[in-house]
């Protein structure tokens, strides 16, 4: 009998934090504790206004088990439609930063939109050095993401 309960036990204590982990943000993706991705920030806007757009949790999406905000219903069923054409590249991490070999958070308002895809910087410091070459830095992180993309940005980060 005892042995059933804690099967039983061990059992439900298992699922429940297996179940845990699916509501994470992927790991390739930057999010923050609640699974917020880029502060949320509407993606759509930075190509549609041109500007980083706080969104609204009235108007919500998942990609990747991250969550986006959006300024209408609209944009989100814009982004709805091709996720992978407006969510920032390298999950949201710092451009610069992938390059480097490193995940690094983002400011929203360091991006730049090259080649109709949407990148992300540190901070704007960050981001005036990102800029000195953009297109090398490009070329170097597209090397390193799929490297670093499926490691923790902890593990990553720590080397």
């Amino acid at each position: 009998m005892k042995l059933r309960t804690l099967l039983k036990t061990a059992t439900i204590a298992s699922s429940l934090a297996l179940s845990s982990f699916a509501f994470s943000a992927d790991i390739d993706m930057s999010a923050d504790k609640n699974d917020l991705a880029i502060q949320g920030y509407d993606p759509i806007a930075y190509f549609t206004d041109s500007n980083p757009t706080k969104g609204n949790a009235q108007y919500s999406a998942t990609y990747k088990n991250a969550i986006y905000h959006f300024v209408s219903a609209e944009n989100r069923d814009t982004f709805r439609s091709d996720p992978t054409k407006y969510a920032p590249q390298y999950g949201g991490y710092c451009a610069m930063g992938v390059s480097l070999n490193k995940k690094l958070d983002t400011d929203p308002t360091a991006w730049r939109i090259v080649d109709n895809k949407l990148y992300l910087n540190l901070n704007k410091d960050v981001q005036k050095r990102w800029l000195e070459d953009v297109s090398g830095n490009i070329v170097i992180a597209e090397k390193v993401w799929p490297t670093i993309k499926l490691v923790s940005a902890d593990v990553v980060n720590a080397e």
